[in-house]
């Protein structure tokens, strides 16, 4: 098959978060199981050019039409660690792509309207027919209303697209000026439920509720996610629309890069190990302490590794600080804060901890920093109040190290509760789950885990070895987006 990606992130090149990893993973899977993937980026001015060789002209003058006249780009061809690229660089006053950001501006909106538009017009242009085009976010929930509304009536009636929602809580909300920039024009067509009128503001326009009527298939990136964005708030108002287009919705777990991701070869690692032979971790715990500081003692080390915010479970986070401690452990975190007020509260706390021989908060990101965590902790907690895959709790099964998770989203489809779950046999489960937002729940968890590493120090280390043989690669997800490929190519 030929594969159009159109996103607005794809890693290391463009990265803001999961997204990024998620396109460029899930583009190289494809491309080893041989199928064709091509890539529609935006041509942002701070984005890593260091990741992109070879990078040339494409396609100089693409004219992309903008309210009443046009708008002249340039298209830049180069390879991403192996994946094809296409850059889509607007030359207007509004520097689209100029502003030293990927999103936070004003007029974001505007912003991947025109990239979704222009993005379309170089397919179009280009002659370029992908059997699918696979688009991601809110940021191309336009691209499969363009299709179906202006570009099949011009050459593009076969192609099909596969619409991937990573967050519902960016949706896109917009004015009628998108349909008259990018157009579409016509409001009274819109403005319409069934269409692009958001679902609780007959004023305003919802792109990512565009993406859902139109694409041929829509996937989010785990099973349990798509129920709760179906039937509960995590939904964030577009529960009926999807219950509308439920013969075309599903979840489809992530997977992470397990070259990238990998113990017995990780470059970020002093020592490298196997679920066959973990002294390695061992003696990556050891060199965890040295590096932070950290007493060395018999002590289970206990981690969180992410962002600091309110989806991450941020008072859960806080709190398991303090109950590792008081359990006789030590704690590690490496996280870098989305709010002024966040980043305070655990500076105060990084301060008050400062002088703890167990504890270490390190508020930031450090890449090499993460692989070494990883590997040399014993436990590694995930309480978040949503999450709609997670990656953390995967990476953690990779390493060695134990998850404690909360039951939400892809963090349900992925770890199972060594005591509770009646789902998997005994040598399936491979961590521990809590469902309460409360201290009580999270302390349960923890409490069972930490409880296991001191009394039953075997049958600890067969559910380290138990985690480690869980495969979240992007193999199975692969194989599970060629069978949506191949279902809407058909249809």
């Amino acid at each position: 098959m030929y594969i159009v990606q159109i996103a607005s992130e794809c890693a290391p090149v463009i990265k803001a978060g999961g997204l990024g990893d998620v396109v460029y993973g899930l583009s190289r899977e494809l491309e080893t199981r041989g199928h064709c993937i091509e890539l529609i980026l935006p041509m942002y001015d701070c984005m890593r050019y260091d990741h992109i060789w070879g990078i040339h002209d494409a396609y100089r003058d693409l004219w992309v039409p903008w309210y009443g006249g046009a708008i002249h780009c340039s298209v830049y061809c180069g390879w991403v660690h192996g994946r094809l690229c296409f850059f889509i660089e607007p030359h207007s006053a509004d520097n689209f792509f100029h502003r030293g950001c990927y999103y936070g501006c004003k007029d974001d909106n505007m912003r991947f309207a025109f990239f979704s538009k222009a993005a379309m017009e170089f397919l179009l242009r280009s002659n370029k027919r992908p059997d699918v085009i696979h688009c991601h976010d809110w940021q191309t929930g336009l691209v499969p209303v363009l299709l179906y509304e202006i570009y099949q009536y011009n050459g593009m009636g076969t192609q099909r697209v596969c619409y991937t929602i990573h967050n519902f809580k960016h949706q896109g909300i917009a004015g009628a000026e998108v349909l008259w920039a990018t157009g579409l024009n016509r409001e009274d067509y819109y403005f319409h439920y069934d269409r692009l009128q958001d679902n609780f503001n007959p004023f305003a326009l919802n792109m990512m509720k565009g993406g859902i009527v139109y694409s041929n298939a829509i996937t989010t990136v785990s099973p349990h996610h798509a129920w709760e964005a179906r039937y509960t708030p995590i939904g964030y108002g577009l529960g009926h629309t999807l219950h509308l287009h439920q013969h075309k919705f599903t979840g489809i777990l992530n997977g992470i890069d397990y070259d990238v991701w990998n113990p017995t070869s990780d470059r970020y690692l002093p020592f490298h190990y196997s679920s066959d032979d973990l002294e390695g971790k061992a003696k990556n715990k050891t060199a965890l302490r040295k590096r932070l500081m950290l007493r060395d003692s018999e002590k289970p080390i206990v981690c969180y590794i992410g962002r600091l915010d309110d989806q991450k479970g941020v008072h859960l986070v806080h709190h398991a600080i303090y109950y590792a401690l008081h359990r006789e452990c030590q704690f590690v975190l490496l996280g870098s804060a989305t709010e002024p007020g966040i980043h305070s509260h655990f500076a105060h706390e990084r301060y008050i901890l400062n002088n703890n021989p167990d504890c270490h908060l390190e508020l930031g990101f450090n890449e090499e920093l993460s692989h070494l965590i990883y590997a040399g902790a014993d436990m590694i907690v995930v309480p978040s109040n949503y999450e709609p895959c997670g990656l953390t709790q995967m990476i953690g099964l990779r390493y060695g190290t134990v998850p404690i998770v909360r039951g939400v989203g892809g963090l349900i489809n992925t770890v199972f509760d060594r005591d509770y779950d009646e789902n998997h046999l005994p040598e399936e489960r491979n961590g521990y789950v809590f469902y309460q937002t409360d201290y009580n729940a999270l302390e349960s968890a923890m409490d069972r885990a930490i409880g296991l590493y001191y009394e039953y120090p075997e049958e600890f280390r067969q559910l380290v070895v138990q985690g480690m043989a869980c495969d979240y690669s992007w193999n199975h997800p692969g194989e599970d987006y060629v069978e949506v490929y191949d279902h809407i190519r058909y249809k």
